[in-house]
């Protein structure tokens, strides 16, 4: 089973269901993409109606240690992406299937 899902599976997906071409479903999917990771650097957050919630969230410098040397090394803080997904993603995903 496979778990990846890429750029290119996305621009076939486009290609074969509304039949624009190869260029113009690359281009289509690049651009969408770009303005949810721009979105998301401008304003800290995105909703996505019935999908989700994107924001980031600044975690603070911390103290680690490699497990197979112990030596400990400080981790830099920086900001990370969260995802909440909304209810009706949460109930998509948990429908029992008939049968």
């Amino acid at each position: 089973m496979r778990i990846n899902l890429t750029k290119k599976d996305l621009v076939n997906l486009v290609y074969m269901q509304l039949g624009f071409s190869k260029q113009i479903s690359e281009n289509l999917i690049e651009d969408f993409l770009e303005s949810i990771v721009t979105n998301i650097k401008t304003e800290k957050k995105l909703k996505l109606s019935k999908f989700g919630t994107f924001s980031i969230r600044q975690k603070k410098s911390r103290i680690g240690r490699n497990p197979k040397t112990k030596e400990s090394k400080v981790i830099s803080g920086r900001e990370v992406v969260l995802f909440k997904p909304s209810k009706e993603f949460k109930e998509f995903i948990n429908v029992k299937e008939n049968g």
